[in-house]
């Protein structure tokens, strides 16, 4: 590190962080390590990342006034997820240029599935057939193009978790049950993705800072139920099994948007070992919680030390990592876990326990 930045640190640094989530929670502890104080801004009241940060504004994430507030106690600004509106990044950078990291490139293309995937292709990585739909007889047509019986249908925006989307067959569309599925997203552009018959789902995280300079954490293993992460597997097996291409696409990804920051690409792998990208998400991830724990720089520190102007933190794993997700009331069964050598119990801060909501996590070091 440099004198510059020793300094920088020393005479204090204070993040904006957009989103009060779980994400922005612990990059906030992250940040209270290295001496820099975080300012949350959300719409919700009593935010998780809300309880461990210097600050909170509270207002919307169109309100010009709070926003002009938040930059003004700020140094350096990031988000903590993807559906920030890109208005309010070119508000904020104008009050603060350059100060906002990643930059609204990355939140562009992340934001929307048909201009995800176009990106992805166009940097030469291959995903699943896809195009873009706007009724059942598109859906049908696509079908009959593709010679498949099946496909999958999501809104271009805004789902996350399984939500906003559906697995459409020729039968269902002959039937009118999928129509439903159409009604209740009427006025949403859609996208057409074609069903990847895979044998895993691999998922890379890598943080990149303003000197080009790269640490990335994976190939990660995961496994999901309902459409939500449920566990996540890290290790020489695991890289043996899956190989470096993803972590090379995750690198090649971030060259291309520049980034300066932290960002996430899914992967599915198929039968005959064929790697296919699925998603970007542009900020830290649930996969990679075990890092906390694993790494000399979590994903979280390597997320606080890129948009503030530090370099990064070595992001090599110490040791094999399994993470566990506590959904809904998982929550109620964590006691064993908080006597149980080697495994870091990580609660959220959420009150109330919902079917789906992601209470906390459990990482287990294989020491």
């Amino acid at each position: 590190m440099s004198g510059h930045a020793v300094e920088h640190l020393i005479s204090g640094i204070t993040l904006g962080i957009l989103g009060g989530g779980q994400l922005g929670r612990m990059s906030a502890v992250a940040a209270a390590r290295l001496g820099i104080d975080v300012v949350i801004f959300c719409p919700e009241d009593n935010a998780p990342a809300s309880h461990v940060s210097k600050a909170t504004v509270t207002a919307s994430y169109d309100d010009r006034e709070a926003l002009q507030d938040f930059a003004g106690r700020c140094d350096y600004i990031s988000y903590e997820f993807e559906n920030i509106p890109v208005e309010t990044i070119d508000y904020l950078d104008s009050l603060k240029p350059g100060c906002v990291r990643p930059t609204k490139a990355l939140l562009e293309v992340s934001q929307d599935r048909l201009k995800e995937k176009a990106f992805l292709n166009a940097q030469g990585i291959e995903t699943a057939q896809w195009r873009s739909v706007s009724c059942i007889e598109d859906v049908k047509a696509a079908l009959g193009e593709w010679g498949t019986s099946a496909a999958i249908v999501k809104t271009a925006r805004f789902g996350y978790d399984g939500k906003g989307q559906m697995k459409i067959s020729a039968q269902q569309i002959d039937d009118g049950s999928a129509g439903a599925f159409f009604d209740k997203h009427d006025g949403q552009a859609m996208i057409m993705e074609s069903v990847v018959p895979f044998r895993h789902e691999v998922s890379v995280v890598v943080a990149r800072d303003i000197h080009k300079n790269t640490e990335t954490y994976g190939p990660m293993l995961n496994e999901h139920r309902n459409h939500i992460l449920h566990k996540t597997h890290i290790g020489d097996s695991v890289t043996g099994m899956v190989g470096t291409k993803p972590v090379d696409m995750a690198k090649k990804l971030a060259e291309a948007v520049d980034l300066t920051g932290v960002m996430t690409i899914e992967f599915f792998m198929t039968e005959d070992g064929h790697i296919l990208a699925n998603e970007i998400a542009p900020r830290t991830h649930n996969s990679g919680h075990w890092s906390i724990e694993a790494c000399t720089a979590s994903q979280f520190e390597n997320h606080v030390r890129s948009v503030c102007g530090l370099p990064l933190g070595p992001s090599k794993p110490h040791c094999d990592a399994e993470m566990l997700n506590l959904i809904g009331d998982d929550v109620l069964e964590v006691e064993p876990y908080l006597m149980q050598n080697g495994a870091y119990v990580h609660l959220y801060g959420k009150r109330s326990v919902r079917a789906g909501r992601k209470m906390g996590h459990v990482t287990f070091l294989k020491i």
